[in-house]
């Protein structure tokens, strides 16, 4: 056989076999140079972050942790039921050293792309539904695809201007804020830890209330990559995977809910931000 039908033949068998690979495992490992892991005060959070939705600022975070940027820097607007926002301080030397980024709010997916479909007209979206276990919204008219504001989620703080995105970032830690679907740059989500992120320090009173000072802010003690940390200390963890049939078996029951408990059944509709996705640690 012409040697380079041959190896023509084995790429095209290896794309057969990543495709198949792709559902053929109930549950996806997350790779650890594809996690970031941040030591709170008073527990681990660990975030896996979505280069494929979100590459520039995925890239401009992953710099930014491998340089210990976050080390030190505190949640300074942390609203209950809305977002933990940090970074370090409005117009210190470490905040201004960071050039603005363009935002990254929808994507153009890829020719005869697919994702597993949670709910058809969406309050936010024509279609709802989870691609590698993030919740993503779709408009077939467009052609366009965007990650949501479900809880959990990690996205680029900015001002007024859309492309004024630098360090600062959110974690939502409540409700989901849906309204600022792609007018922010979500690039990742809590896979680990997220009762952590809920006991952030909040910075908002109620009026009458005294402030919080700012020396009961919540720190960030270190932010790594999984992959810098310690092979001993590392946290190793896989996701259900979203592309797997039984998943979207899962979607249909959840969405019939025969279940004796509902013994009046509830619309057969999902919201995807109350759809989770499994996590269980690898030992």
């Amino acid at each position: 056989m012409n040697n380079k039908v041959f190896i023509s033949l084995a790429l095209m068998l290896a794309v057969v076999m990543t495709s198949a690979q792709a559902t053929s495992s109930v549950w996806r490992e997350v790779k650890p140079e594809n996690m970031v892991l941040m030591t709170l005060p008073h527990g681990k959070v660990v975030i896996e972050l979505a280069p494929q939705f979100a590459p520039n600022h995925v890239e401009r975070f992953k710099s930014l942790v491998s340089k210990g940027f976050y080390d030190g820097t505190e949640f300074y607007r942390v609203i209950d039921g809305f977002v933990a926002q940090g970074g370090p301080k409005d117009g210190s030397a470490k905040d201004k050293s960071v050039s603005p980024l363009a935002i990254e709010g929808d994507f153009t997916p890829e020719k005869n792309w697919s994702f597993t479909l949670v709910q058809d007209k969406d309050m936010f979206a024509p279609q709802t539904g989870f691609k590698a276990g993030f919740a993503l919204g779709y408009s077939p008219n467009e052609q366009k695809a965007w990650m949501l504001h479900c809880p959990g989620v990690i996205a680029m703080a900015r001002e007024n201007g859309a492309n004024t995105a630098t360090s600062h970032f959110y974690i939502t830690n409540g409700q989901a804020p849906r309204y600022l679907d792609r007018i922010m740059t979500v690039f990742g989500r809590v896979i680990y830890g997220m009762n952590h992120v809920q006991a952030i320090t909040r910075t908002s009173v109620i009026d009458g209330e005294e402030p919080v000072d700012k020396s009961d802010y919540t720190p960030m003690v270190s932010v790594q990559l999984m992959s810098d940390v310690p092979k001993e200390k590392q946290i190793h963890l896989a996701v259900k995977n979203t592309e797997h049939p039984s998943y979207a078996k899962k979607l249909a029951d959840r969405r019939k809910r025969e279940h004796a408990f509902f013994y009046k059944k509830p619309p057969p509709v999902l919201d995807i931000c109350q759809t989770p996705v499994g996590v269980k640690l690898i030992k």
